[in-house]
C-alpha cells in the first residue's frame, strides 16, 4: 500500500547526498511507491487543534545539485499523512523540543518516526546514562571545580556540549593542558546548559564505531577513524570510514539497550562505541546507512521501511 510520507528535515537543497541517510530513506520510499512531502521545521504550525505544515511534493534523483524537485507549497494537516519522518539535524534546543510537542499531537494516528515524545525525553548524551555499566566514566556539570577534580582523577578527558552534534565543540584535554579554565569560560559563554565530560578513551585512535539499530536490533556498522591531526572521528571533519564487524562486546551492548529502544518507539537509532564503551545513543537524525551499504553491508533503508510498513 502506498503511503503518504511527510519529511521534516533541513532543506533538501542543503544536503550532500553521498552520505545523507535521510536522502537514502527517501529514495527507498520512492522506490516502494510511497509519496513524499517535504517541509522544514519553521513551516510547522498549530492552530485550533490542528498540526499543519506548508509541504511540497518531493521527487529525488542521484545527482548532487540536481537531486530534488519540489512542488508548490501547500498548507496541509499533517494528520492526513500516514508517516512523518522527524529528520532535521540537531542542535537539540527548544526549537527541536517544540517540534516534538507538536508532532506528539498527531502520533501514533500518524506514525512519527522516531516517536517524538521519547526523542524529547531521551537526548543522546543523557539517555546513555541509563546504562552506566556500558559507559566510560562520565560527568555532567557546569561546575568548574567538579571538572577540574574529574580531570585530576582521570588525567585525560574529553569535554563537549551536552546537546551538540557532529563533533562540534569536542575537546581532548590532557592532564598537563593549561587551557581547561579558558575552555570552561568559553563554554559558559556559548552554552546555558551543563557540559558533558568523559574519561578519554585511547581506543578512539582505532576508531569510533557507528552501529545502526532498526527496531532495537543491530543491522550494520561502520568504523570511523580520526585523522592524525584531529581527536574527532566524525567524517565531515576528516574522519575516515572503513568496513567493520560487530564484536561480542558490541552485540552485548545492543542486546542491553535494544528492548528500551523498541519499547519507546525508536525505530532508527545509531549508537557510538569506542573500544568496549557505549558513548552516545543517537535518536534525532542518526546517519551512516549509506556508508554501511557502500562497504557491502545491509540495505538499511529497506529494513527501515519494512519496520515502518509493518506498523501501518
Amino acid at each position: 500500500m502506498a503511503l503518504k510520507v511527510a519529511v521534516q528535515m533541513d532543506h533538501v537543497s542543503s544536503i550532500t547526498i553521498k552520505g545523507d541517510s535521510t536522502f537514502a530513506l527517501c529514495l527507498e520510499a520512492e522506490r516502494r511507491g510511497h509519496r513524499l512531502f517535504h517541509y522544514t521545521p519553521d513551516r510547522l504550525s498549530f492552530r485550533d487543534g490542528v498540526v499543519s505544515a506548508r509541504v511540497e511534493t518531493m521527487k529525488l534523483q542521484e545527482e548532487q545539485g540536481r537531486h530534488f524537485t519540489l512542488g508548490q507549497p501547500e498548507r496541509t494537516d499533517l494528520s492526513t499523512m500516514d508517516v512523518v519522518l522527524l529528520r532535521q539535524d540537531p542542535p537539540f534546543d527548544m526549537n527541536y523540543i517544540t517540534s516534538t510537542h507538536l508532532l506528539e499531537r498527531i502520533h501514533p494516528r500518524t506514525l512519527v518516526v522516531n516517536d517524538p515524545a521519547w526523542v524529547r525525553n531521551m537526548p543522546e548524551k543523557i539517555f546513555v546514562t541509563e546504562f552506566p555499566h556500558l559507559m566510560p566514566e562520565t560527568l555532567i556539570t557546569k561546575d568548574p571545580e567538579e571538572v577540574a577534580a574529574f580531570r585530576a582523577e582521570h588525567g585525560e578527558i574529553v569535554m563537549k556540549p551536552l546537546y551538540g552534534n557532529g563533533g562540534a565543540g569536542v575537546f581532548h584535554l590532557t592532564r598537563e593542558d593549561r587551557n581547561l579554565s579558558s575552555f570552561m569560560e568559553t563554554f559558559a559563554l556559548l552554552f546555558r546548559e551543563p557540559f558533558i565530560v568523559q574519561r578519554y578513551l585511547p581506543d578512539v585512535r582505532k576508531g569510533d564505531k557507528r552501529i545502526i539499530l532498526i527496531d532495537g536490533e543491530p543491522v550494520g556498522a561502520i568504523n570511523r577513524v580520526p585523522s592524525e591531526t584531529d581527536a574527532r572521528s566524525n567524517m565531515h571533519v576528516g574522519g575516515r570510514a572503513e568496513a567493520t564487524e560487530l564484536t561480542d562486546r558490541e552485540r552485548e551492548i545492543c542486546e542491553a539497550i535494544g528492548p528500551a529502544l523498541k519499547q519507546r518507539g525508536q525505530i532508527f537509532v545509531g549508537i557510538d562505541v569506542i573500544g568496549d564503551y557505549l558513548t552516545e545513543i543517537n535518536v534525532t537524525s542518526p546517519t551512516g546507512i549509506r556508508e554501511v551499504k557502500r562497504f557491502g553491508g545491509a540495505d538499511i533503508a529497506s529494513l527501515f521501511w519494512d519496520a515502518v510498513e509493518a506498523r501501518r
